[in-house]
């Protein structure tokens, strides 16, 4: 016998609609995040007769996906793209994030790198140029990284010195 829970939208227990609010508990992205991915064609709802989003049980995947990718440091743009490239813009499967999460080893392996660069060196100079510490007249003398462009060339810079 099936039960159905008219607030919930469930059958014994499984939700197959879900509010904003039981997908924001469960992916833990604020409602109005959920709202801001919808409008850039991330995610879809359906609306009831009040006009409240539903969400298929699909799109906890699909956020997750969107949150992996963004603490990856993908942007909303590249994301979309990535979700686009799946057919019928479906949720992505496991082949489908192996082939996707591939495309991100070189970017995550920079960012390992730079991490590492900044926990060896942050404490010592960010190669800005500025010479306003003591210290930038041992470590570059003659404002030699202002050279070599803007910003704290040591630790993002082209070069690896």
């Amino acid at each position: 016998m099936l039960e159905l829970d008219v607030f919930g939208g469930s059958v014994r227990g499984m939700e197959h609609e879900l509010s904003i609010g039981a997908v924001a508990d469960r992916t833990g992205v604020a409602p109005s995040a959920l709202r801001f991915y919808e409008a850039e064609g991330l995610i879809s709802s359906t609306r009831t007769g009040g006009n409240q989003r539903r969400y298929h049980r699909e799109v906890l995947r699909r956020v997750s996906f969107i949150r992996v990718a963004q603490r990856v440091g993908l942007s909303l743009e590249e994301i979309h793209e990535a979700l686009s490239s799946l057919p019928d813009s479906r949720t992505p499967t496991q082949e489908d994030w192996t082939r996707l999460s591939q495309a991100w080893q070189p970017r995550l392996d920079d960012q390992i790198k730079l991490i590492e660069r900044i926990k060896d060196r942050l404490d010592v100079c960010i190669g800005c140029g500025c010479l306003s510490l003591k210290a930038c007249k041992l470590l570059n003398a003659d404002d030699v990284a202002g050279e070599h462009g803007s910003g704290p060339r040591y630790l993002i810079g082209d070069d690896d010195e």
